[in-house]
């Protein structure tokens, strides 16, 4: 099909990120994502036209599943109003979310770890299901601050912890779960639609119903996954527990993210470990304004998508990846179905070339990424938080 498509899926991409090798990353990867939804979309008689709305931090996913799929990390990704026959389960919705919790005092890390050990061994239910603590595992982690209020009463310390629902993932005693590559039963019951990209898993009718609803229980289970860690070692007062990474409809999902829905919410930004991190209020985002001063009027109107940049309505949770030792993408090729990026070093010697981004060296973002935020209009920054410690174990 040549690279019509290509350029195609790329126009569908707004991007508000901050231009480095991670962010050019991304937007090489997702093309192919996209465009291989605007290939079902055709085929299934619907307007093509899933668009890839990001955040300042957007950045790939080091998720093998989700890369080689095509998708990237840190915006919205949309193929329909939420109200069309189609779910795409190749961007691996798993309700993973930031818990924030105020704290009076500061726990030692090891009476923090002892108590961690104990919840592990402990057989906590939630509606029937065992849960599987994972504080080891991923970027799954707790980090503990001290606050510095810029515009409002905060306590004088506070936590946050980063996790979703692992036990969900597969198979279980409850039937099919949310990865197709991790469910027997959910990989039977999608349509695996070949494609000139790659395929593509999805599902329609009775089956994405019956997906959605038990997407709806692994949102809750892992909210209230967290809700019982935090109590059980902290035993303080939850301020904020948010998802930014599962559906919003059966046509939208938030890839690392986090959905605004009212003004009153308090968002985590969490960056580094080094540096400071922030709890934020959302704005309405794009706004009129905002979309012309970001470029993005003439191409939206063109496209037929100027009203899901008008209501995007997302914030960054953290400051993503960033390549310490990438300059950008040089070129983009296939071998055997299988895509290849070459990158240029930054130093200006050599290239690097890759399939797999876990080959590429990385830490994460700094200040930048709540910079831009604020500058765009997205947020509005009421407490800063200096990192004490992190615990993985």
């Amino acid at each position: 099909m040549g690279q019509e498509p290509l350029e195609r899926a790329k126009k569908h991409i707004f991007s508000t990120g901050i231009d480095d090798a991670a962010s050019r990353l991304s937007h090489e990867n997702m093309k192919y994502g996209l465009a291989k939804i605007h290939y079902v979309q055709e085929r299934l008689g619907m307007t093509p036209n899933a668009t890839f709305i990001t955040t300042p931090d957007e950045t790939v996913t080091r998720n093998i599943g989700r890369w080689e799929s095509g998708i990237s990390y840190g915006g919205k990704l949309s193929w329909g109003n939420g109200k069309e026959n189609l779910t795409i389960l190749d961007s691996l919705p798993n309700a993973c979310g930031m818990l924030v919790g105020s704290l009076n005092k500061i726990p030692k890390p090891q009476e923090l770890i002892n108590k961690i050990r104990e919840l592990q061994k402990s057989d906590i239910e939630i509606k029937g299901t065992k849960v599987k603590w994972d504080f080891y595992k991923g970027n799954h982690f707790i980090d503990v601050f001290e606050v510095h209020n810029y515009s409002t009463n905060f306590p004088k310390y506070a936590v946050i912890m980063h996790a979703g629902c692992p036990e969900l993932k597969g198979d279980h005693d409850k039937g099919f779960g949310l990865y197709w590559t991790h469910s027997k039963k959910l990989l039977e019951m999608s349509d695996r639609i070949k494609t000139p990209f790659g395929s593509l898993h999805t599902l329609q009718g009775q089956e994405l119903k019956k997906y959605f609803k038990f997407y709806r229980y692994a949102e809750e289970f892992a909210n209230k996954r967290r809700e019982i860690a935090f109590k059980e070692l902290f035993g303080g007062k939850i301020i904020s527990n948010i998802c930014h990474q599962g559906l919003l409809n059966p046509n939208e999902i938030v890839l690392g993210c986090q959905p605004i829905k009212n003004k009153k919410q308090i968002f985590p930004i969490s960056i580094r470990a080094d540096i400071p991190s922030y709890l934020a209020h959302g704005n309405k985002n794009f706004t009129k304004e905002q979309i012309e001063i970001l470029g993005f009027t003439k191409r939206a109107k063109e496209l037929g998508v100027y009203n899901r940049l008008n209501n995007v309505n997302i914030l960054p949770h953290g400051g993503g990846y960033r390549f310490i030792d990438s300059l950008t993408v040089d070129n983009v090729f296939e071998i055997n179905n299988k895509r290849f990026f070459e990158i240029e070093m930054a130093n200006g010697v050599g290239k690097k070339i890759i399939s797999n981004v876990k080959e590429l060296q990385f830490n994460y973002r700094g200040r930048e990424v709540v910079q831009k935020t604020v500058e765009l209009g997205m947020a509005k920054i009421i407490t800063e938080l200096t990192p004490i410690y992190v615990l993985k174990i």
